[in-house]
């Protein structure tokens, strides 16, 4: 998709889908316990993809790039007893390791043999009762293997405990898996480096058409973050909580402190705007962990590169196993459009800023993120994203709403 050279329209609005996050952890949930009504469900790709897969009866299911389908879908099928399921996906999800869930599960009884490489998909899941209800796994691995088993652990007959070694990654995102249970019934606690899931009892309030209501997704704001750091122009959006159960809410005080970007809430009406300060002294140099909300470093990457603030970014060390290694994908990406960086295990740094060639082309690697965080960057120079498509996965209206705020400059 070619974009031009472009300016921000002010003072719009944006109506942005529910958190895919949120959505994928109650659709499990929702098929677990059955009577929970989920409002604003998301309207990406994977969120779709899982849904497809709970409903489906075949003995085959294929979830293409969907990273988060996969890992839920791993503990989901493993419980379902007299089910046997083959679970698969694209040629990079193959590349994605899944090792640590299925060990973990393993050592709580399941069943699970790898039909390929060791350690990867496709995975032959026969389902069948779980008797343990005590598992340790690595902290510092996707946090989506340990949410995987917390959404399960309330069907164990006697719950589960899952014992954490190591450093947590991306902690609000298990802060976020436990408050849901919270919301529809569930009683756990985290406690050290210990979380414990009760077990749900037919003798204990029922989940019982519990409504829902799917908060919009903090992560796809992220772009209209970059947006309104970029021009200076307020944007607006709408179906967003002033206290949200999403890490990547966290982009409210990241680019206040290192972009002046202001988020006013309206709590009556749940909307937000994003008001830039006009005369903010930006900072010499943004030093950042982001261990908690890897989802948005790059976005905050290319908006940093846009207004030439030097950055030093760590805490990414699960971004090299996401649709692409992100990492090298973004210092490549990044080269193009003006900035030198380095890049290790766990960080990216900013070398140094120079004035980009004309005809930039910004491959997109199969991941949705780096397309749309690259797109605010038409503010400063034309540019052309490719593969445009791959925004389906998180968010399918990205180009509709993108466009509806940009205008030729």
């Amino acid at each position: 998709m070619q974009l031009e050279k472009s300016k921000l329209i002010g003072n719009q609005t944006i109506e942005i889908s529910g958190s895919k996050s949120i959505s994928n952890r109650l659709l499990i949930l929702h098929q677990l316990f059955e009577n929970i009504e989920i409002k604003n469900l998301s309207n990406s790709q994977d969120t779709q993809l899982l849904e497809k897969a709970l409903n489906s009866d075949s003995e085959i299911i294929d979830i293409h790039h969907a990273g988060t389908a996969m890992r839920f879908l791993t503990s989901y099928f493993a419980i379902q007893e007299g089910k046997t399921v083959i679970l698969t996906g694209s040629e990079r999800m193959k590349q994605r390791p899944i090792k640590f869930l299925v060990d973990a599960l393993r050592n709580l009884g399941a069943e699970i043999s790898y039909l390929e490489k060791e350690g990867f998909p496709p995975l032959k899941i026969v389902g069948k009762k779980l008797e343990k209800n005590s598992v340790t796994i690595s902290a510092n691995i996707s946090s989506q293997f340990i949410s995987s088993l917390m959404l399960i652990g309330a069907k164990l007959e006697n719950g589960l405990e899952i014992i954490l070694e190591g450093k947590v990654t991306s902690k609000p995102y298990l802060d976020m898996t436990l408050k849901i249970l919270r919301t529809v019934g569930i009683t756990n606690r985290w406690e050290g480096n210990i979380i414990k899931i009760d077990p749900y009892k037919q003798t204990e309030k029922h989940l019982q058409n519990i409504p829902f209501i799917v908060e919009s997704d903090w992560s796809s704001a992220s772009y209209f973050y970059s947006l309104a750091a970029i021009s200076r122009e307020t944007i607006n959006l709408n179906s967003f909580k002033p206290y949200s159960l999403q890490g990547d809410s966290a982009l409210r005080e990241i680019y206040w402190k290192f972009f002046g970007v202001n988020t006013i809430s309206e709590g009556s009406e749940a909307k937000i705007s994003l008001f830039p300060e006009q005369y903010f002294n930006f900072p010499e140099k943004i030093i950042l962990n982001m261990n908690d909300c890897p989802d948005i470093a790059q976005t905050l990457c290319v908006t940093a590169t846009a207004i030439k603030i030097p950055f030093e970014i760590t805490g990414l060390e699960t971004l090299k196993v996401k649709e692409t290694d992100r990492l090298l994908a973004l210092k490549n990406e990044l080269f193009k459009i003006g900035c030198i960086s380095e890049i290790t295990d766990d960080s990216i740094i900013s070398v140094k800023f120079f004035e980009p060639n004309d005809n930039i082309s910004i491959a997109t690697y199969n991941d949705h993120r780096m397309a749309m965080s690259f797109a605010p960057f038409c503010l400063i120079k034309e540019l052309n994203i490719e593969n445009e498509e791959v925004v389906e996965k998180s968010y399918p209206d990205f180009w509709k709403d993108f466009k509806k705020i940009i205008e030729k400059n």
